[in-house]
């Protein structure tokens, strides 16, 4: 298989259409094609320490239990090959973004190099999604469903970004499980304080009073853990969205630009859903345009917002940026 120069976009992307009848290489033809395994003389990629049952290794055989397991958890498909180390890049990232989110995501490997009988899987999908068949490629999977995510080698920050977007739409569709994960080995003990565990356990049960409770005498018993503020503020955010009517919502605010109250559905409603953007937009406008305590609330509530996503995001560093140009 030669490498060929890949679209902008897909900064270390291997194009796989050269493929010639998707056959799995022999001994005979592993010189060309996709390789069979990892380049001879080459060391395997380091792989980051992370939890047990955080990636599956997705082969022919397991493929369909694997999807199956995003039936309640989300899950993030990294097709990549392990024929050539830049591809592994992608994965690496992912994974270390994952191992982050204490089981709120389940990650897919599919290793194309190690089972090249799944490139006539996914050849389809990935022409579909990004318009030629190269690796490496991430995809979301809800209920089993795949969801077009980027291919090529992405920044940390944009994939967390991402994958945030992600679990916010998992969320929305119900799909709020956890992978049961085991203790990296020889790490010391990282188990959730018993209050994040109760919050955890209390969001799955569908219980957001009883989260925002736990979160709450988190806080009381340490006003510094910032891990329960961010929580508190994501259970406010599923309290205020649980049984909206988007339809009716965006009407209401479509009919009345100035109706600060329906503005603030709609931004709760737009985080929610990932558009993270629209929300922020929607009330800078409100603090531009308004007055009074009009004013103040589409304020206040814009700052809830930076609160629910989180201050380590870009889009919450520009939005406070503009905020503070609003009001000044």
């Amino acid at each position: 298989m030669s490498e060929t120069t890949p679209p902008a976009g897909t900064r270390g992307a291997v194009d796989l259409s050269s493929v010639a009848g998707l056959t799995a290489p022999s001994a005979a033809t592993a010189g060309s094609g996709m390789p069979a395994g990892p380049v001879p003389g080459q060391p395997p990629a380091a792989r980051p320490a992370v939890p047990g049952g955080l990636v599956v290794e997705v082969t022919a055989n397991n493929l369909q239990e694997a999807l199956n397991r995003t039936l309640q958890v989300p899950g993030v498909l990294v097709l990549w090959g392990s024929a050539y180390s830049a591809t592994r890049e992608l994965l690496d990232t992912v994974v270390s973004v994952a191992a982050s989110l204490e089981g709120r995501v389940l990650v897919l490997s599919a290793d194309l190099s190690a089972s090249p009988e799944l490139l006539q899987v996914f050849q389809p999908l990935l022409v579909q999604a990004f318009g030629q068949p190269s690796v490496p490629a991430t995809f979301g999977l809800l209920q089993g469903q795949p969801v077009p995510l980027f291919p090529g080698i992405q920044p940390e920050a944009e994939v967390r970004a991402v994958i945030d977007q992600l679990l916010q739409a998992a969320v929305q569709n119900g799909i709020a499980g956890r992978v049961e994960l085991e203790p990296v080995e020889g790490a010391e003990d990282d188990a959730l304080p018993p209050l994040h565990e109760a919050a955890f356990q209390a969001i799955e049960r569908g219980d957001f009073a009883g989260a925002a409770a736990a979160y709450e005498q988190a806080l009381a018993e340490n006003p510094k853990d910032h891990d329960a503020e961010l929580g508190l503020a994501q259970v406010g955010l599923m309290q205020r969205t649980a049984g909206v009517d988007l339809t009716a919502a965006r009407a209401a605010a479509a009919a009345d630009p100035a109706d600060v109250d329906a503005a603030c559905v709609v931004a709760d409603l737009d985080v929610f859903g990932g558009h993270v953007e629209d929300a922020f937009a929607r009330l800078l406008d409100l603090v531009r345009t308004s007055d009074g305590a009009d004013r103040d609330k589409a304020r206040t509530h814009l700052l809830e917002l930076f609160a629910v996503v989180g201050n380590h995001d870009e889009r919450v560093r520009k939005g406070r940026t503009a905020l503070m140009s609003a009001l000044f």
